[in-house]
């Protein structure tokens, strides 16, 4: 073993770890409850992301699809768009990369829909272009950024900002509380249907 692996190591966890005590819980609570709310009002749950966000989204949809439906009779209406290949390159060839999530909303997106939009810069031009959709509905919105949040974090309704600059951290903390998320409901279905 390396000492200079060792320390590396060691930084990178106190990087995390420090970040970790500085996220807003209120928000993550409050992302919660919107996400309670919206099942309630059988509203769905869209997840964008790209690069390691997008496979946020997809284990986020997961989670909340299938471990945090079992626990309710009222299941998760969510759909990651980062999934549908074809409907993303087609919409990428045909008009541009930044209308791959903003086109499938046009034919979903309600105005009792919530939008969790996932980019650690808050600055990619597909992310922001579904958001400023879901604002003309009227629909939810909740950012998963990190950083200094970026233009993302003044057009959502609910911000949960990583305090760092590391990629990496940012990306393992957006997961984290995807996690929190999700679990909220699996360990305690009794609270399934609070407000």
């Amino acid at each position: 073993m390396s000492d200079a692996d060792l320390t590396y190591v060691e930084g990178y966890l106190h990087r995390l770890t420090g970040a970790i005590e500085q996220l807003d819980k209120d928000a993550v609570a409050c992302f919660i409850s919107l996400l309670r709310q919206r099942r309630r009002r059988d509203g769905t749950i869209y997840i964008i992301g790209n690069g390691g966000s997008a496979g946020t989204a997809s284990h986020f949809a997961v989670d909340l699809g299938k471990g945090a439906s079992l626990a309710s009779d009222k299941r998760f209406r969510v759909h990651s768009l980062t999934d549908n290949v074809c409907w993303i390159t087609a919409l990428a060839n045909d008009l541009s990369y930044a209308d791959v999530f903003v086109e499938q909303l046009r034919n979903h997106l309600r105005e009792e829909d919530l939008l969790v939009a996932i980019s650690a810069s808050g600055n990619s031009e597909n992310i922001l272009r579904a958001v400023a959709l879901a604002n003309e509905i009227g629909c939810m919105t909740v950012g998963l950024t990190g950083g200094n949040g970026g233009r993302l974090a003044n057009l959502v309704d609910v911000e949960i900002r990583v305090p760092a600059e590391h990629m990496g951290c940012i990306e393992d903390l957006h997961l984290i509380v995807a996690h929190i998320v999700s679990y909220s409901f699996m360990d305690r279905p009794e609270a399934a249907d609070e407000w």
